[in-house]
């Protein structure tokens, strides 16, 4: 959320449910207006799209913004809403949708400043970065390091953030192993990226669904070895920056 209370959402998986659950209830039938940021269309990313509450509203508008264009876009989330799969096409929700296309030179909404960089991830994906009165974090999920070094390109994006928030989906070893090309990369390479960017934050996120809670502490532990200011994410996980 801006200063301003603008609400930014980046990508649609599941815990998007609970959060328009709580936008709606909060905001007592007035009027909504949301951002949604679409690194890519993969499933998992968009899957609670159905389960959003105030895309039932017709008081709320939407703006979806990715890095395609916006008949793309909208191409792409009516095939996640269409029989037999689901009961309500996605053209038929109530909520005024605009579709917008992220250009090379970004966009501001709601005083908040979003550019983006392509990442390595099968059919593309892209990390956000979100500006505010010099105060930055990057979002960077479904991404694959390159085989030597960081990667540059998200490495100049993420320059000097408050937080950069990193695909953790393998460990070291079990990329080395057998999840090269997979799309996704590890917490020793959020750690290495962290430090070449000089970020204040790290948090390692799409953490593999298969660990424990045990496997997290323990990944963690690891990660704060090597960059000190890591934690991995948790459900309902908030980040306050001044």
């Amino acid at each position: 959320m801006s200063r301003d209370g603008d609400v930014l959402i980046i990508d649609a998986g599941l815990g998007i449910h609970a959060l328009g659950n709580e936008l709606v209830a909060n905001k007592k039938n007035a009027p909504l207006r949301l951002s949604l940021l679409l690194t890519h269309f993969h499933f998992d990313h968009i899957m609670g799209l159905p389960f959003f509450a105030p895309l039932y509203a017709p008081q709320t508008e939407i703006a979806f913004y990715s890095a395609a264009e916006p008949e793309e876009t909208q191409r792409n989330l009516g095939l996640l809403m269409k029989a037999p799969f689901f009961p309500v096409f996605f053209e038929q929700t109530p909520a005024k949708k605009l579709f917008k296309k992220i250009g090379a030179e970004g966009v501001v909404i709601g005083g908040i400043h979003v550019s983006f960089c392509p990442l390595r991830h099968p059919q593309g994906s892209v990390a956000f970065r979100l500006e505010e009165n010099d105060k930055a974090v990057v979002f960077a999920t479904d991404t694959e390091p390159p085989a030597k070094g960081v990667d540059e390109v998200l490495t100049a994006l993420a320059k000097g953030a408050a937080c950069l928030i990193y695909d953790a989906m393998f460990t070291p070893e079990e990329y080395a192993s057998r999840k090269r090309d997979w799309g996704h990369s590890t917490w020793l390479e959020g750690t290495k990226t962290a430090e070449a960017a000089g970020v204040e934050r790290l948090i390692l996120s799409h953490l593999n669904p298969d660990y424990s809670d045990r496997d997290i502490r323990r990944i963690e532990r690891l990660a704060r070895k090597m960059f000190p200011p890591t934690d991995c994410a948790q459900e309902g996980m908030r980040l306050r920056f001044k």
